[in-house]
């Protein structure tokens, strides 16, 4: 206030006050820099962004008429499906000189007419050549494509590691290409999408418009396509590897689906009351909690209770690995699996089927009716008994089973006893040992499998 009122005073008065002298930059007109500065161990994003965006495009689809479509196209976990929305928006990037696009399934389901604008903002239609619902990819060919159309390179998402610079390019909400830049937060990430959960995920931004887009290493080349997001989180996106793109996209172009090996097994995770319960040292390896009938597990004497510990001598840490190891041969091809049953290991030569693409009937988690007074067993259930089968009606709260069973599961063994009576089952737990886990096969809706339950006490 002082310093204002001095000015105002000599403003009045006519005084006269030095000069502020100008900064030497600006009376010059200083130059900007020829290059700029760079940290060291600093990325030169800008470059990469220039020499990779050309390829990446973006993607329109239009429908006739309602149905399942995608809003945006990104999918949200938990969400549902949106219905009579015409158009879609979503992303891609070109493999060839040929004009073949990557980009998600989901992005092209169920459209009529397909359009891709490049970089430059030239539009081609474009037409279906496969997709793969499954691992959700899907390949394009634009119509007419121009001569010297740039592509992308394909990385190696094996060799990459968590803590690297990645970058995203793709069309979140319809903005066009737009750049995001992060690290690898993790891989081989589960996210319940399917029985090929494999994902990178990675904190660079993606958001709705996004799937089916590139995700870049700082070479250059695609490692992942960007293809879901958490709503529930801030900065967690998933990617496709690109290890397991580069695996589905011949097949897509020569035949227009994917081929993949079956077992014929349901499988579950090991944990450590199983592991316990099981005699296993462990608790890595694919339990088999159900075999097929005819199935090509079954004619290779595979049975419920084995552990799949290798494939082809390359280790099972995990269930969700089987599928994923079985997934990468053609049907008729063999297999080594090496099989744990209690302390015991054995190789078996397994001749895969042809995995179908069926739809399993949704197991229903109503509850079945007691038709009698249910018999209160150790392990916290209410027992009944259905078609000769003892049904859990009842799972009390506080109860070794909680959390593990639920009404209208039907145990069909217990500690390897095939049981049948809800007596039966009270009885033969009784007998358990109360200082080990209780090992039971439960049958849920139409699959089988273990749980272990306990120590009760």
């Amino acid at each position: 206030m002082l310093a204002l009122a001095a000015l105002a005073a000599c403003a009045v008065a006519g005084c006269h006050s030095r000069a502020v002298a100008e900064p030497a930059g600006l009376a010059q007109g200083a130059a900007p820099f020829t290059t700029p500065p760079t940290l060291a161990g600093a990325p030169d994003v800008a470059t990469l962004v220039a020499k990779v965006k050309p390829a990446v495009v973006n993607i329109t689809t239009t429908q006739e008429g309602g149905g399942r479509t995608v809003e945006q196209v990104l999918p949200f976990f938990g969400g549902g499906d949106h219905a009579r929305k015409r158009q879609a928006l979503g992303s891609g990037f070109v493999i060839d000189a040929e004009g073949h696009v990557v980009t998600n399934a989901h992005v092209v389901e169920g459209a009529t007419t397909v359009k891709v604008t490049l970089s430059d903002e030239r539009e081609y239609a474009a037409k279906v050549v496969g997709k793969d619902e499954r691992q959700d990819v899907a390949v394009l060919k634009l119509e007419n494509p121009p001569a010297n159309l740039p592509y992308a390179s394909l990385g190696s998402s094996d060799a990459l590691r968590v803590g690297e610079y990645v970058v995203a390019i793709g069309n979140p909400f319809g903005l066009g290409d737009t750049v995001t830049m992060g690290i690898v937060s993790a891989k081989g990430r589960s996210i319940g999408a399917g029985p090929y959960d494999d994902f990178i995920q990675t904190d660079a931004s993606i958001n709705p418009g996004n799937s089916g887009g590139p995700l870049f290493d700082l070479h250059g080349q695609v490692i992942g396509i960007n293809t879901a997001i958490n709503p529930n989180g801030k900065g967690i996106g998933f990617a496709i590897p690109v290890d397991a793109v580069r695996n589905i996209v011949p097949q897509l172009l020569a035949t227009g689906h994917v081929s993949r090996g079956r077992l014929g097994v349901t499988v579950q995770p090991l944990d450590q009351d199983l592991a316990k319960a099981m005699d296993l040292q462990d608790g890595k390896g694919a339990l088999v909690g159900d075999v097929q009938a005819g199935s090509p597990a079954a004619a290779a004497g595979i049975e419920p209770g084995d552990v799949v510990m290798a494939v082809d001598g390359k280790a099972i840490p995990h269930s969700e690995d089987l599928p994923r190891a079985i997934a990468q041969h053609q049907p008729g091809s063999h297999v080594k699996l090496t099989v744990q049953t209690g302390k015991a290991a054995r190789d078996l030569d397994v001749v895969l089927g042809a995995l179908k693409e069926e739809r399993r009937a949704a197991a229903t988690d109503d509850e079945t009716k007691e038709q009698a007074a249910p018999g209160k067993s150790r392990l916290g259930i209410g027992l009944a008994e259905q078609d000769g089968h003892a049904v859990v009606a009842r799972v009390f709260p506080g109860g070794a089973a909680e959390g593990k069973l639920r009404p209208g599961d039907i145990i069909e063994e217990v500690d390897r006893v095939k049981v049948g009576s809800a007596r039966e089952v009270v009885d033969d737990v009784g007998k358990a040992k109360g200082d080990r886990p209780i090992l039971l096969r439960v049958r849920r809706g139409s699959d089988s499998r273990f749980v272990a339950i306990g120590p009760t006490g």
